[in-house]
């Protein structure tokens, strides 16, 4: 007979926790969240060496014994780069002390914006990445929200793509928002806002804008009814904030009443966190798959927790259960 505990909402068996036990690591990209997903889940995150050569170079040391263990290591990629080397040398060194399995947990996967070859001699990073964490040892990778969703493809591994959007779906329901209109900052995020309509009932619009250079973007209309209206505006991340603060502006040029902007990766570059606060948005709301820095955080920011989510699919995983089944 096999016993059956149900932990955290998730059902684990003695036999799925006997095959191989859980072990939690983490980089340094994102220590909270780790942290945070460790308490959900009920077990300490691994100890890790984790410093620097004179000249820069990064040493990794894991502290603990990982053979026959079920290892997931959480660590975002955003830049700088040396995210990503962590990422590979914390598999790396957990593959050569004999884990079973190696996992890498990736909130936000970098260079993921370089998907294809549109112009002549021009690196495809999206797919070299991918090439990187599975040569470096991973047996599966679980992420949230890709850039664009064919980069699942780009891995030669089993891949769990979660998304954030039932934690933003979640913080608006509980706002009382009038007559509410989901707006898609482009052409290419119509899907996303059409998901969004649907789970909060809101009617759907489009701004068709145009990019006359990277991160430079400029609204040229707005196709649906605004006017007087509650407005959401999602996407993926935001890098400068340009597309977000130009869309906000167009809206309450055309009348909107309070105008939210949402997004799961916050990046804040450059001029990021003065064009947003200097905007009339009302609030936006990103998610901590990447760590935000006091310096970067301003008064109408609203940080998000996905550690929840992780922890599920965490959980479902190590238990061989269906992670879909997280966004029924």
């Amino acid at each position: 007979m096999i016993e059956v505990v149900i932990f955290d909402g998730y059902i684990m068996s003695d036999l799925s926790m006997s095959r191989s036990q859980m072990l939690l690591m983490s980089g340094t990209a994102n220590r909270p969240l780790a942290e945070e997903v460790a308490r959900s889940l009920g077990q300490p995150l691994c100890a890790v060496t984790i410093r620097r050569f004179a000249d820069g170079e990064i040493f990794v040391k894991i502290d603990e014994n990982v053979r026959g263990r079920d290892v997931y290591i959480i660590q975002p990629t955003n830049p700088p780069a040396e995210n990503m080397m962590e990422l590979l040398l914390l598999m790396d060194a957990a593959r050569r002390a004999s884990a079973a399995r190696v996992t890498a947990v990736i909130p936000y996967f970098g260079y993921a914006r370089q998907d294809r070859k549109d112009q002549p001699r021009v690196a495809i990073s999206a797919k070299l990445m991918a090439n990187m964490v599975s040569m470096a040892g991973a047996d599966r990778v679980l992420a949230i929200d890709f850039h664009q969703h064919q980069l699942q493809g780009f891995f030669d591994l089993p891949v769990d793509h979660l998304y954030a959007a039932p934690v933003l779906v979640n913080h608006y329901r509980q706002k009382s928002l009038r007559d509410l209109v989901i707006v898609a900052p482009d052409v290419g995020s119509a899907k996303m806002a059409r998901g969004f309509a649907k789970r909060l009932n809101a009617s759907l619009a489009i701004i068709d804008k145009r990019r006359p250079s990277a991160n430079v973007a400029e609204v040229l209309n707005v196709v649906g009814e605004v006017g007087g209206r509650d407005c959401i505006i999602p996407d993926d991340m935001i890098d400068t904030a340009g597309t977000m603060s130009e869309a906000v502006r167009a809206l309450k040029r055309l009348g909107a009443e309070d105008v939210y902007c949402c997004a799961t990766h916050a990046l804040l570059s450059g001029p990021a966190v003065e064009r947003l606060a200097s905007s009339p948005v009302k609030e936006v709301a990103v998610t901590n798959t990447i760590a935000i820095p006091e310096e970067r955080r301003f008064e109408q920011l609203r940080v998000l927790s996905v550690g929840s989510l992780l922890s599920k699919a965490i959980g479902y995983t190590h238990s061989d259960q269906s992670v879909s089944s997280l966004f029924d």
